[in-house]
């Protein structure tokens, strides 16, 4: 079978020259083409003009657009892909106690971040990012990603991360200067203190109480980049950052660090849940120290429970029991119902009321008002209690802070629980005298006990070094005698015979009062757990700091205040005396032989121990 070619392949062969023409002939004879001589539409290449001079038109026409009508536009478009403004970080104002030690400091530490798309994609380079960054490939991978312009890679290097990542020198990897914030007094402060975020935002404490005053205002830089990331030029004007504002705190770092010793050790020693301490300068009325346990490290924040993020001295309120009986105890002195050598019968031992009963730890027949302070009397309380109206104790229990918000600048003070006097039942203006049925904070509780100090006067508290040494004004409570006529009493309940003996001091006269309370859940009481308590005040003599104790569910050998804070007490009373140079007021050995004596019950024989007539004080130049 033969295949014949079609008619076009046919005429194109006849028009070839044979074998050995070409090389005969110089060229052909391109015009003798049937293709060539096929006839061409005019309109096909008036069409084709038309296509190049409208493509023509339009590139004028965007040209037009762009260089004239859109400049700006496209201007600021360029500036986006090339300008880029860098943030001058302002430091963050660092904290410090009263005598300049840093409790909180920022310094300079490397951060690196990424362009996505252009880091190498060299398999091993990656396995290497991964490894120094502590990922997986996986999730490095998804870090990574093509379609982010930016990501941070690692904030806050440490030593060895970045002597590993510059060691790389990848493409499209870039180091970055920030500030991180350090804590050189760890778990001791925490609580006052706190802590910032990675963007040294205050998350907790101090560093979130005056976050305004110690961010400052970051800068800023314009620069040009290339494709690769690299500073090509600077463009406009710097705006320099402004650092924050540095803060001198009241705290007393040695005070604060030995009082979160004590606290918890003696949580650790008495199987409790948690302690507080608080210390108060009583001529200042400065913080010097706030101290917690269970406590966390600033720095390392990975595992935090709410458990150790509360500073329970502020922010946990709780009915204050035989710590309020001073104060009811001094507003019937105040108001002459009563003396301290008045004998008021509190046999036998318990008493009822609205049918719920009253009792006392120990029964006795009559005591005096003094020994009903010594004693830790109820009944006594009560019956002072009882003769005042309603509306005079709320009044005294508003005016010493009950019920109200500290008035210090910090995250959390509570204000308690104050109920108005009219709606009180004879059974709960009772209850109050002794310290049922109100709460309260131990921050509060300690505030309170500077009405003592300062000879009746309720003095402003703060969290910040007063600038001046000079002893504040306060509002007033009590007259200053009755002030300091139930100083002596309260010196008479840590002397042989008192409710704690274990808050003495060796030097200094010290008084103060226990409490021990049930601790409240629901409507009613756990009679299994208890908080434990101890207030008070030193040198008696010439009062400088007052002192609150409180340890939350003790569950060893003892429950009690006297036994459980009372060591405490004594423990940061000493120390913190010494450190501020608050002279001995006591002959210690004439100290310690009156300790081991047999006590008297008289409460005007237990002042021979001191070294001067306290009756005798004037306000705080005694």
């Amino acid at each position: 079978m033969q295949f014949k070619s079609p008619p076009l392949i046919q005429a194109l062969q006849r028009a070839m020259p044979r074998r050995g023409t070409l090389g005969k002939s110089h060229g052909l004879s391109y015009g003798q083409s049937p293709l060539l001589a096929a006839p061409t539409p005019a309109w096909r290449s008036q069409f084709l003009l038309g296509l190049v001079g409208l493509a023509f038109a339009g590139l004028l026409g965007r040209t037009l657009y762009v260089q004239a009508i859109a400049t700006d536009f496209f201007k600021k478009q360029g500036q986006v892909r090339t300008v880029h403004q860098l943030e001058l970080p302002a430091s963050r104002g660092s904290i410090s106690d009263r005598s300049g030690q840093l409790l909180a400091t920022s310094v300079a530490v490397p951060s690196f971040w990424a362009i996505p798309g252009e880091v190498d994609a060299d398999p091993a380079k990656r396995r290497a990012l991964a490894a120094a960054l502590g990922l997986s490939a996986e999730e490095l991978q998804k870090k990574l990603d093509p379609n982010s312009r930016f990501v941070w890679l690692l904030r806050h290097a440490s030593e060895q991360q970045l002597a590993q990542l510059q060691a790389l020198k990848l493409k499209g990897v870039f180091q970055e200067r920030e500030y991180q914030r350090r804590y050189p007094e760890g778990e001791a402060a925490a609580h006052v203190v706190g802590f910032t975020n990675l963007e040294e935002r205050g998350q907790e404490g101090i560093e979130l109480a005056y976050q305004q005053d110690l961010q400052g205002q970051d800068g800023q830089r314009a620069v040009v980049r290339d494709r690769l990331g690299r500073i090509v030029e600077d463009v406009g004007e710097r705006v320099p950052a402004v650092n924050g504002h540095d803060l001198a705190l009241s705290i007393d770092a040695k005070v604060q660090y030995y009082a979160y010793q004590r606290i918890r050790d003696a949580v650790q020693a008495n199987g409790a849940k948690a302690g507080s301490v608080v210390v108060l300068d009583t001529l200042s009325g400065e913080v010097l120290a706030l101290a917690n346990y269970p406590s966390y490290k600033p720095d390392e924040r990975q595992h935090l429970s709410g458990a150790q993020l509360r500073n329970r001295a502020l922010t946990d309120v709780f009915e204050p029991g035989s710590t309020m009986k001073p104060f009811t105890v001094s507003l019937a002195l105040d108001s002459g119902r009563v003396r301290p050598d008045t004998v008021i019968d509190v046999s036998p031992g318990t008493m009822t009321i609205n049918g719920a009963t009253i009792s006392d730890a120990h029964a006795a027949g009559a005591l005096t008002v003094a020994q009903v302070i010594q004693k830790s009397s109820n009944i006594g309380t009560v019956k002072m209690a009882l003769q005042m109206p309603a509306r005079e104790l709320h009044e005294m229990f508003s005016a010493i802070g009950l019920g109200q918000r500290p008035d210090i600048k910090f995250p959390g003070a509570v204000t308690g629980r104050l109920r108005p006097y009219k709606s009180w039942r004879t059974i709960e203006q009772a209850t109050m005298s002794y310290g049922y049925g109100l709460s309260a904070s131990l921050f509060q509780l300690a505030h309170a006990y500077t009405v003592f100090a300062r000879d009746g006067e309720l003095i402003p508290v703060t969290l910040l070094k007063r600038g001046s040494a000079e002893p504040v004004p306060g509002s007033r409570v009590f007259s200053a005698a009755t002030a300091r006529t139930m100083r002596q009493m309260l010196q008479t309940v840590t002397a042989p015979g008192g409710t704690s003996p274990q808050a003495q001091v060796a030097g200094y006269s010290v008084g103060g009062k226990s409490g021990t309370a049930y601790k409240q859940e629901g409507t009613g009481y756990n009679k299994s757990k208890y908080r434990s308590w101890f207030v008070g005040l030193a040198p008696i003599s010439k009062p400088r700091i007052v002192v609150a104790v409180m340890l939350d569910e003790p569950t060893a050998q003892f429950h009690d205040g006297g036994r459980v804070a009372g060591p405490v007490f004594a423990e940061v009373v000493a120390q913190s005396l010494r450190l501020l140079k608050v002279p001995a007021d006591l002959d210690v050995k004439a100290h310690i032989q009156a300790a081991v004596e047999p006590a008297s019950t008289s409460f005007w024989s237990l002042q021979q121990a001191s070294v001067s007539n306290l009756s005798s004080c004037q306000g705080l130049t005694c």
